[in-house]
This record gives structure tokens, sequence and C-alpha cells, in this order.
């Protein structure tokens, strides 16, 4: 089946998911953040993915969490949700689900605990795209996840007209370049989105469509201004807007075990992101609360100003 919708390109939000103090979904405060980051201009919402702690998160609670995104969205900008199981017949469940909840598409990670050979995930995938009522996006994470090479992508790519880009997490300049030369002229449509926030002007320059990226979920405004840049030509600004989120994303990323230093951003931001299920030591905590105070001056960095809260 092909799709007719309108391809995706620009900056989506991989966001977390804010917990109450018993660590159950907090929906008004989800919904609330969701519209906050629209109304900062993101492009489009991709909940379920691996900033929003997808694996620690029931099945149940991950199709919850699909349906307050679209819902709060409101039609205003895509969603594309992640819709990964640890088998296929409960990934496809997940598309249809996404599909009744007003997704726009789902990504979908490669195959995680086993590590498998090429051919494996590209029929791991082909049985996907074959069942799925959804337009289906590859998530490519090599670090946690079987690598989806460039000849499974372009195989899919020519086989499956629902399966409409990919994002990688890679951050590998040369192996995109690869992709986008392997794959657009054979599906010029095709989106190519970087996962790696440090990488994002680069892979822009490199023909990308887009990111997906979890400074998105602390600075929405920094990292649209920096797609609005490049789109116009303006590369000096594009660049230097860049050197600012990958502070940010330094500071966030290795100052505490991933994705803790963005939940302390968002909650910077003015969100009651609540408490990891990760359990944490108390040691851990009394870092992370030295760790807020270095986010905060990085998000006043990109953002020029002093953080204000979201209001309620």
């Amino acid at each position: 089946m092909t799709s007719h919708a309108p391809p995706l390109s620009g900056i989506l939000v991989p966001h977390m998911v804010p917990l109450d103090g018993r660590g159950r979904i907090n929906e008004e405060e989800l919904a609330r953040y969701v519209s906050w980051l629209v109304d900062r201009g993101v492009h489009g919402l991709y909940p379920n993915g691996s900033t929003g702690e997808f694996t620690r998160f029931t099945v149940e609670e991950r199709r919850q969490i699909t349906s307050i995104v679209c819902e709060a969205a409101a039609g205003r900008v895509p969603v594309v949700a992640g819709a990964a199981e640890a088998n296929v017949a409960e990934t496809i469940q997940a598309c249809e689900h996404a599909l009744a909840a007003g997704a726009r598409a789902v990504a979908i990670v490669a195959p995680f605990y086993f590590k498998l050979s090429p051919e494996s995930v590209y029929a791991y995938f082909r049985e996907i795209a074959r069942e799925s009522p959804i337009d289906v996006t590859l998530y490519s994470i090599p670090m946690l996840a079987s690598p989806i090479d460039v000849a499974t992508v372009r195989r899919l790519s020519e086989e499956f007209p629902r399966v409409i880009g990919i994002k990688d997490s890679s951050g590998d300049i040369s192996h995109m370049q690869r992709l986008i030369a392997a794959v657009r002229p054979v599906r010029p449509e095709f989106a190519f989105f970087t996962g790696w926030d440090a990488a994002l002007v680069p892979m822009l320059l490199a023909g990308c469509n887009g990111g997906v990226h979890a400074t998105a979920g602390i600075v929405p405004e920094t990292t649209r201004a920096i797609y609005d840049d490049v789109q116009a030509g303006r590369i000096d600004a594009a660049f230097a807007r860049q050197r600012q989120i990958t502070d940010l994303l330094d500071i966030a990323f290795l100052g505490a075990d991933f994705p803790e230093g963005f939940r302390i951003a968002a909650g910077l931001r003015g969100f009651a992101m609540g408490e990891s299920r990760q359990p944490a030591t108390d040691g851990q905590r009394a870092e992370r609360r030295v760790l807020a105070d270095r986010i905060k001056a990085a998000i006043d960095r990109c953002t020029g100003q002093a953080s204000p809260a979201a209001a309620r």
C-alpha cells in the first residue's frame, strides 16, 4: 500500500514522560508538555523512543502514551509513535493501535537483545511492512540494537512503499550520505532523520530531512531555529546554535545515566517530571542536584535568557 500523506521533515521530539509520585504516567502533565513543545515550533512528536524510556513501560502504558500524545497534538503536528515490541505480532498490534490513536506513522527499532544478520533484519521489517496498517519509519540505533545496513534500507524502500523513512542515531555522516545516495534515486520522498543532536547541522547540509533529538525536548525553540537557519542558508548562525545544543547534549548525556539528564532538564523548563522508574542511590541524587545547575546554565545559553518556567 502506498502512502499519500505528506513526507515527514523538520524537528521531531523524542520526548520524556512525566511521572507522578507513585511512578505512574502523569497524563495531565504529559499533555501540557506536548502542547508546550508544539507551541514552540517543533514539527512533530516522537513518543515511545529511547529518550522516552519505552522499555520501562508496559505494553498498555506505551499505548496510553501514544493516545495521550496524539490527543494533545490535536492534528497540529504529526505524531510518529514508537511501536517497537519484542516480537513481530506485538509490534503489528502496536501499529494498529497507533493508527487508531491518530498517529501519522510508527517508528520501529531493529530487533534488540539478539544481534541479527542483515538478512534477518530485512526479514523482520519485511513482515512488519507487509502487515502494518500505518506508515513505518525504520529506527537504526546500532549501539543498542541490530544495525540496519544500507543494502537493507534500499531493499525495503524499493519493495514497500509503506516504509517511508529512517531515523539513524549512529551519528556517522558518511553512513548517512551512503543511505541517501542509495535510496533517494528510487524513493525521492523517503525521509532521512538524524538521531544524533551533535551532528544536526552537518546532517541537514548532507541532505537529511530533519532531526529527532532529545535536546528538542528541552530547547525546542533552539533546535527549530537551527532547522530554519539551514533552510534559509544562514549557515554561520546554524553552527553557532549547533555549538550551544552540543554543549547542552554533552552535559545532559554524560552527566548522568541516559536519559536522566534530560528528565532533569525538562523539569528545569517548568514541568513536573517526577523520578525515573530506574532506582537511584542517595549519592546519585546528590550528583544530579549539582548537575542541574550545569544543565540550567547550558539551557540559558541556548535560549539566550534565564529559562522561564512553563506557566501552568
